[in-house]
């Protein structure tokens, strides 16, 4: 089947599902179920094209397809920020004073120290992908040790009001977050994009990339910092999902088999929001809101990750 027939499918089922999830169990009240669901699906589709194009991204930097943004300790470098703003400034301060301002502070703190932390261990280990991305897990695993210090210190109240800020939720949105929001996924998707050609030259490996002219160095610290913006941007405003990028991109893999990134950010992003639509629909009417969309991704995430890695040990 071709591509375009594969997106034209995929966005078949993403109407259906769109229309299914705005207009099921309304009751009447339209507007109000429009404002809130619509309000839902755009956070949707902007975790969507923000988990797809920096787990793309990622893989074709490392040449490998098991990793995600969460193994350079991105979303543990999120989840610390907040810790340590909640210990000193307080828990009931922080969620009091919610301003469009501490919502970029989040987003900037976690693009630019995840760029400077990552961006140091580049320059000491060059091309060696391999010993950054060892460098990223042991960073993931000290600032949730950090994190995981500060909150048993912490006040019981401030720490149930953290865990509720950390829990990944498409329910409870901030219409002035999702702008700012909508602003930086889409700027940093659209650098992404301009950078496709040179992504299509990577992919054949950073020795040929070089040797056909693209500047690696350059190029892989421009893509770490975009990488940390997209999932920093995605984390801040739902919270972190570290299982969504792999899932997606896993099975985009296997609908778009090929090079081409723009297929592939288009198809992923498109899955993803499927994805999600579909998921968050069986949460409000099958399940009744007694399990989050984001405890589905992260139960069957966890079990495809594991199948993945089974089945390709039995195939060395």
């Amino acid at each position: 089947m071709k591509m375009k027939v594969k997106a034209g499918v995929l966005l078949l089922l993403i109407l259906g599902a769109v229309s299914a999830y705005l207009t099921y169990n309304t009751y009447g009240n339209w507007s109000f179920a429009f404002s809130l669901r619509g309000r839902r699906l755009l956070a949707f589709g902007l975790v969507a094209i923000a988990s797809s194009f920096s787990t793309f991204t990622l893989q074709t930097m490392t040449q490998n397809r098991y990793l995600t943004p969460g193994v350079l300790g991105l979303d543990q470098l999120y989840v610390l920020i907040q810790t340590v703003s909640f210990f000193f400034v307080g828990g009931i301060q922080i969620l009091s004073q919610e301003t469009t301002t501490m919502f970029l502070l989040s987003i900037v703190g976690t693009a630019i120290l995840g760029s400077v932390l990552i961006g140091l261990f580049y320059q000491k280990n060059g091309h060696h992908l391999f010993l950054l991305l060892m460098a990223g897990m042991v960073c993931g695993t000290m600032f949730s040790s950090y994190s995981t210090f500060l909150q048993v210190l912490m006040d019981p109240n401030e720490y149930d009001m953290l865990q509720g800020r950390l829990f990944a939720s498409f329910n409870h949105i901030n219409t002035q977050h999702l702008i700012w929001a909508a602003v930086i996924i889409i700027g940093g998707s659209l650098c992404l994009l301009y950078v496709i050609p040179e992504l299509n030259v990577l992919h054949l490996g950073s020795r040929q990339a070089s040797s056909l002219g693209v500047s690696v160095t350059f190029l892989h610290r421009c893509l770490l910092f975009l990488i940390a913006l997209l999932t920093g941007t995605a984390s801040a405003l739902v919270g972190p999902t570290i299982f969504l990028g792999f899932v997606v991109v896993t099975i985009t893999y296997q609908v778009f088999p090929t090079y081409r990134h723009d297929w592939l950010f288009l198809g992923g992003s498109l899955i993803a929001f499927l994805l999600l639509v579909t998921g968050q629909f069986f949460v409000e009417q099958l399940f009744g809101w007694n399990i989050t969309v984001n405890s589905v991704i992260q139960f069957l995430g966890g079990l495809f990750f594991m199948t993945k890695l089974m089945l390709e040990r039995k195939k060395i």
